[in-house]
């Protein structure tokens, strides 16, 4: 190549840039110009047949080709990358005029349906499940049961005691079941 082919490169590359229409296309004419065998870079393997007094100036030039290039394709890439967002965007929008996925009904925790099987086995027995309070006092939780007063489930850090009521007892989580 010669150097009156510099201008008649730069310009037919970035007119080509210009009217590219697609991200393909430009990858292409990045190859064409810029890749391992294009255009630019054949240009700039031809300087080591150059003079060294020539080979400066003619590098300078095919650099400076070569940066407008690369500046004229990102940004095109940059454009070509807006406007088929913009398009894939259009295409692909909701229909907020259709009815709603209903939610999933869900399922019953496992624990609780262990704990219903059970009942249902041990009522097959004869038992009866039978449910009381869950705040007791100390009487209806310990005494009654015959817990002494030593018992260590008596003691504050085994069983949960509430603030005491105007009476001046204080009622517990129940901590037993019989």
């Amino acid at each position: 190549m010669h150097l009156m082919s510099l201008p008649a490169l730069q310009k037919s590359s970035l007119d080509a840039i210009t009217s590219a229409t697609s991200s393909a296309a430009l990858e292409e004419l990045r190859v064409k110009y810029l890749g391992k065998s294009g255009e630019i870079t054949a240009l700039l393997k031809t300087l080591g047949s150059l003079p060294a007094e020539d080979r400066k100036a003619r590098g300078a030039e095919i650099n400076a080709l070569r940066d407008e290039v690369t500046a004229a394709l990102e940004a095109k890439k940059s454009a070509l990358e807006l406007s088929e967002l913009a398009e894939k965007l259009s295409r692909e929008r909701d229909d907020i005029t259709l009815p709603v996925r209903p939610d999933g009904l869900g399922r019953i925790h496992p624990i609780t349906q262990t704990m219903e099987e059970l009942i249902a086995i041990f009522a097959q027995f004869g038992f009866s499940v039978a449910s009381g309070p869950l705040i007791e006092d100390d009487f209806h939780n310990f005494t009654a049961l015959n817990i002494p007063e030593s018992h260590p489930a008596r003691q504050m850090h085994d069983t949960f005691y509430l603030n005491a009521n105007e009476a001046g007892n204080a009622p517990l989580l129940r901590t037993h079941t019989s």
